[in-house]
């Protein structure tokens, strides 16, 4: 098992600087992706990858979203041979003390997905929290299940091989629905996920590139029509797929 992290930039290269340095004094490779960002926040991210050891950045020349850049940090991970790697969101939100916790039970369970489960203080925003309720709960249709506590959450180890396999279809949402999509997708490929706390702010001046209407409603549109097609042929598997899950988490 060989382990890395990776942070999808775009807009968040003030904090996603000072993240990757702190990341990389785990001596594990730190993977950024700049998403199309602008030449001043470009540049910060370069600044910050010649000061950080073990820090490798990879451009891409327009904003892609960050389905398209997690894909890339995914592919950039298996050039550098590594099996799992750890996305973590650049916006600075969530608790990185966890980050240890979550690698040792990428290493216990090195065939499953370790996902972080979101604890919210009072600065969540209530939109934010119902839309998160309606996508799981059409997730948990397509699954046939209620295994999957939370879609949206960017604090995830991912076993790169399978992920990578996950994501071929050239339909795949490049973009905010992303997280929601690769862990539906997984599971149906019976790679589980573990989930675990871990704690969200929201900074009062923070910057977030999620529109809380417009993403929700394109993750419905994703999940509804093509994942609901999805789900119809595979049925049958996924009541097995069910029955599997359920003796694991016995």
């Amino acid at each position: 098992m060989k382990q890395g992290f990776l942070i999808p930039v775009y807009r968040h290269a003030a904090t996603a600087g000072p993240l990757a340095e702190k990341l990389a004094q785990t001596g594990l490779p730190v993977i950024v992706i700049d998403d199309g960002n602008s030449a001043e926040e470009k540049d910060c991210l370069i600044h910050w990858a010649a000061k950080t050891p073990g820090l490798f950045l990879v451009h891409l020349e327009k904003n892609m979203g960050k389905g398209a850049a997690v894909l890339k940090g995914f592919e950039k991970a298996a050039q550098l041979g590594l099996t799992h790697v750890f996305q973590i969101d650049a916006d600075g939100q969530h608790d990185i003390s966890r980050v240890s916790f979550f690698l040792e039970e990428s290493a216990k369970h090195p065939n499953k997905i370790i996902c972080g489960y979101p604890v919210f203080d009072e600065s969540a925003p209530k939109h934010r929290i119902r839309g998160r309720k309606i996508v799981k709960f059409w997730a948990s249709v397509c699954t046939l299940s209620g295994d999957l506590a939370d879609l949206l959450c960017g604090f995830r180890v991912y076993p790169v091989e399978a992920s990578l396999a996950a994501v071929k279809s050239p339909f795949f949402d490049k973009r905010m629905g992303f997280d929601s999509e690769i862990l539906v997708r997984l599971y149906w490929n019976r790679v589980f996920p573990v989930f675990y706390p871990v704690q969200v702010i929201y900074p009062k001046d923070g910057i977030s590139n999620f529109r809380a209407f417009w993403d929700t409603f394109n993750m419905l549109c994703m999940l509804l029509p093509r994942m609901l097609i999805g789900f119809l042929f595979r049925l049958p598997r996924l009541i097995v797929i069910r029955k599997e899950y359920g003796k694991e988490t016995q």
